[in-house]
């Protein structure tokens, strides 16, 4: 590779973008780094003999299962094998419904001593309560040395899909048949908001989940919130109280404050056992086994709330300290080969040190960020559409990184427009430099203009892609500052929605990481856009 006198704007270009690049590392670097070390915290040491009062149980934990699937019945050894992994952990299951194979808990869990708090779903369907609900009651009566309690319904009021009087009306038909205590499951403040719906229940079951909250509580003060919502409860109500589900999830989306993770996970699960059995509190943790079929309803951190995980092994010990991540071997294998590919690439290119350098830690984040984006996708991505749609764009982003490698600087990049006519016109192998990137610039800014607006309408299921967008941002919005470039009318459009939308993502949750990275990512990546909009280039 040649070195000569830079001009001026190709000199700030390639130093802007070695800046930012290591700017970049420095911040990976130190999370990935604090990621691998041991975090202490409380030692969960239970009594001899002493297991986990409850937890909750769905079975679907396989490929393909879901509730969703109205044929399918989980087998008997499935459920004989989940109860006996959880028996090791737990006196008690919680299941929500007597569909799907369901109906065997109780059998089951006789034989591998578990006790059950048999759940009867109900929805908006009233043939189908009362067939659940029957069914329900006769499981519970048949198997009442097994049984706690019947629950019906969960968070019914939540999703307003039954009203308080037909709701009673349930409750009371299952009291009235049901030789065990019965109870009704929902957030806390439902239960303040139809106090009156205690008349009908023999237990007031409430949920309490810290993260969750509309203003979500961090890990620091979770199980004193518990404590605190547990105090104003039990002063509204003379029935037995229990706390139906409560828990931790350890990925997806942080909310405010409360970050998923799996630290965070071990850490309230440890600290509220701990207070939950010295107050002597009757409880349900959510939840046993992770749940992949739950990120259809609430995105990653559905799928992450499991003390074990879907092949039954325990996601963090009950003892010790724990760590988020166990090595940094793939991340630094990506970085070596990121940095290793883009300086072939620049090989024989013209060009300066500061390119050089820049080329080299640009292709460090782009590796870093394809192992870190590939192991949320694994988390995160739920479908075969997922996997193309979003695989294709995380693709075509990290080929952003060997482009910038090929790409001179003192090229114009040219506006997308102008480059699919090319295209059309002449095909791919008449294509410049330019106009490649600018065809690619189009795509991704596009692309991130979607992705910015669905997570600004639609935010509260929705990760933030960071590592979809990060080299993108590095490669068209740093050298897109000084770069001699063109945008067009749907460049400029995009740019805007970027940043409206980015910005409008990250006021409500301004001291959230996870939403600092997605504010910054896509107005670096908007910024020149924006600086077209002002100067009116054309």
């Amino acid at each position: 590779m040649s070195t000569h006198a830079p001009s001026t704007p190709n000199d700030r270009n390639w130093l802007g973008l070695l800046a930012s690049a290591l700017i970049v590392l420095l911040v990976l670097g130190t999370v990935l780094v604090q990621q691998t070390r041991p975090v202490p915290m409380h030692d969960l040491k239970l009594a001899d003999g002493e297991r986990l009062k409850c937890v909750s149980y769905a079975p679907y934990r396989l490929p393909g299962q879901t509730p969703f699937d109205e044929q399918l019945v989980i087998a008997r050894d499935q459920i004989a094998a989940d109860l006996t992994a959880l028996a090791k952990i737990t006196e008690c299951v919680r299941i929500y419904s007597v569909d799907q194979g369901l109906d065997q808990v109780p059998a089951v869990a006789r034989e591998v001593g578990l006790k059950v708090l048999l759940g009867a779903w109900v929805n908006a369907d009233p043939k189908r309560n009362m067939k659940q609900l029957d069914h329900a009651i006769a499981l519970a009566n048949d198997y009442a040395d097994v049984v706690r309690v019947l629950i019906v319904g969960n968070e019914v009021l939540l999703r307003r899909e039954r009203t308080e009087s037909e709701l009673r009306e349930l409750i009371e038909y299952a009291r009235a048949r049901a030789t065990v205590p019965v109870t009704y499951a929902d957030v806390w403040e439902f239960w303040l908001q139809h106090p009156k719906l205690s008349e009908s229940v023999d237990w007031v079951t409430v949920h309490i989940l810290p993260f969750w909250e509309d203003h979500p509580v961090a890990i620091d003060r979770a199980v004193a919130h518990v404590a605190e919502v547990f105090d104003e409860v039990r002063t509204h109500f003379d029935r037995p109280l229990m706390i139906g589900e409560t828990g931790w999830p350890s990925a997806g989306r942080q909310r405010q404050g409360s970050e998923p993770s799996q630290v965070n996970q071990a850490r309230y699960i440890r600290e509220f056992v701990h207070i939950a059995h010295e107050k002597g509190w009757n409880y349900n943790l959510i939840e046993a086994i992770d749940q992949p079929w739950k990120r259809r309803l609430e995105g990653t951190v559905g799928g992450f709330w499991g003390m074990l995980g879907t092949d039954l092994s325990p996601k963090f010990p009950l003892a010790g300290p724990v760590t988020e991540r166990s090595g940094l071997a793939a991340p630094l294998a990506g970085a070596a080969l990121g940095a290793t590919l883009c300086l072939l690439l620049a090989f024989g290119t013209r060009g300066t040190l500061a390119r050089l350098a820049a080329l080299a830690l640009t292709g460090t984040v782009a590796g870093l960020a394809a192992v870190l984006g590939w192991e949320h996708a694994q988390l995160a991505w739920r479908d075969t559409f997922e996997w193309w749609l979003l695989g294709s764009i995380g693709v075509l982003g990290l080929l952003a990184a060997p482009a910038a490698a090929r790409w001179p600087g003192a090229t114009p990049i040219c506006t997308a427009g102008e480059a699919w006519a090319a295209l059309r016109g002449g095909g791919p192998a008449h294509l410049s430099a330019g106009q490649w990137l600018g065809l690619l610039r189009g795509v991704l800014l596009f692309a991130a203009a979607v992705t910015a607006l669905l997570l600004f309408a639609d935010p509260r299921y929705r990760d933030f892609p960071v590592f979809l967008y990060l080299v993108p941002a590095l490669v068209f919005g740093v050298t897109g500052w000084w770069a001699a470039s063109r945008f067009g009318a749907e460049e400029k459009v995009c740019g805007l929605v970027i940043a409206v939308c980015v910005a409008g993502r990250w006021l409500p949750e301004p001291f959230n990481p996870q939403a600092v990275a997605w504010l910054t990512t896509g107005l670096v990546l908007a910024a020149p856009c924006l600086r077209a909009i002002a100067r009116k280039d054309q």
